[in-house]
């Protein structure tokens, strides 16, 4: 009686009318053709989650929600009242600011099903390199007048444009060795580490609660699709292998997943939720594979880059194996002659403009143009947000309407099969 419901909706003209033009409203629906409509979309939708949440916890979480409130009212207390321990709050503050900045910047590089700012390239890639390149020139590895002395929003770190003579003489004089330069930035990259596994949890959820309710991911209903193009049938292909092979799917398998650059580590996720696999499992292996073994190979991998030791001896056995190939043999040191030029002119500070001299100049350092590139980045990354709520939003507004009109259709199919 199901399946022949399904075929009548399916071929019923007013049911097939009504999808096309629920799929059309969903491909106009953008913040470049329908920016309002779209915005009131979004609103609306994280108006729904936030009332959804707040009951949940309401319902579930009293004890939860006590607890957050006396923190806020202490918080307010203590931020008000004048003595000895401003000064620890500031610290604290600090603290706090650091890690939910690196928790963040991870967050936002995992989360949105593949289409997440890639942070490690904008933020913890730099910020590795450059305080490796620093300890090199100087010396010395204690450049931080604190942990948080790192790379975070609107500001820089202090030790990128002091000279090195205000650090002391060099400890290291025949280079850092990477077993000192590690722990050094260590701490920011587990924090960015555990944000890209927390940024996994979402796909999770979302499956789990269609599981339950005995539905299925639209990612795991298109993996059988033929895909577009080379790479669309590839990644399609991986899909299928890894949906077929599900029933191997546990913390060690998950772990490895988790442990190497994976961009479809989110269906991962997503079938771990589908199969109803148990969170502690899940999230245990993605945070030891992303925030401790995956993060520390990206890092040490930035440290050996910048090391000039280890590219000394990368260039010269490039240099050796390149020579058996006609025509690279002497091409190659002249471009890593000009590579370590360019790096060298990089380290070296401009000259500070004296007072008594009037200059009006464009500010257009290679720090402001990265700076403008990450901001549009940011922008496109915030509207695409925006965009795919509203689409999901719109989309559950449409299925309830096409269920509506369905069930007044099915009595007489149902009568009609009995």
């Amino acid at each position: 009686m199901g399946s022949s419901g399904k075929r009548a909706s399916s071929t019923n003209p007013a049911i097939s009318g009504l999808r096309e033009k629920h799929q059309q409203d969903l491909e106009k629906l953008t913040l470049t053709s329908q920016p309002f409509k779209t915005f009131r979309l979004f609103v609306a939708a994280v108006f729904l989650y936030l009332r959804r949440s707040a009951s949940y916890l309401l319902a579930n979480g009293g004890l939860f929600m006590l607890f957050v409130i006396f923190f806020a009212a202490l918080s307010a207390l203590l931020v008000t009242l004048d003595g000895p321990h401003v000064k620890h709050l500031e610290e604290l503050s600090e603290y706090v600011r650091f890690g939910l900045w690196w928790i963040f910047l991870g967050v936002a590089s995992s989360i949105g099903l593949g289409s997440g700012l890639h942070t490690f390239v904008l933020y913890l890639g730099p910020h590795i390199a450059l305080f490796t390149i620093k300890a090199m020139t100087c010396g010395r590895v204690d450049l931080k007048t604190a942990i948080y002395d790192t790379i975070q929003l609107k500001r820089s770190p202090s030790w990128l444009d002091k000279p090195c003579h205000e650090f002391g003489s060099p400890v290291f004089s025949s280079g850092v060795p990477l077993s000192s330069i590690l722990p050094q930035i260590q701490i920011e990259a587990i924090l960015w580490g555990l944000g890209t596994a927390l940024g996994e949890l979402p796909p999770y959820f979302i499956s789990r609660a269609a599981s339950l309710s005995g539905g299925k991911m639209e990612e795991l209903e298109t993996c059988g699709d033929d895909g577009t193009g080379f790479i669309g049938r590839r990644v399609n292909q991986i899909k299928g292998w890894l949906l077929s092979h599900s029933q191997y799917l546990n913390f060690f398998t998950i772990l490895v997943l988790a442990s190497v650059p994976n961009p479809l580590f989110d269906l991962a996720g997503i079938m771990c939720g589908q199969f109803e696999k148990p969170f502690w499992e899940f999230f245990l292996a993605t945070l030891i594979g992303k925030a401790i073994i995956k993060t520390h190979i990206q890092t040490v991998f930035i440290i050996c880059v910048c090391n000039n030791q280890l590219l000394d001896w990368v260039e010269n056995e490039l240099i050796y194996i390149l020579s058996f190939v006609p025509g690279l043999a002497t091409a190659l040191p002249a471009l890593a002659a000009k590579l370590r030029l360019m790096k060298e002119k990089y380290l070296v500070a401009s000259p500070p403009v004296t007072s008594d001299i009037n200059v009006k100049k464009w500010d257009l350092s290679f720090a402001s143009v990265w700076n403008g590139v990450v901001w549009l980045m940011l922008l496109n990354f915030f509207c695409q947000i925006v965009t795919a709520t509203a689409q999901r939003y719109l989309k559950k507004q449409q299925e309830k309407e096409l269920d509506a009109l369905t069930k007044k259709k099915s009595p007489p199919v149902s009568k009609k099969s009995n």
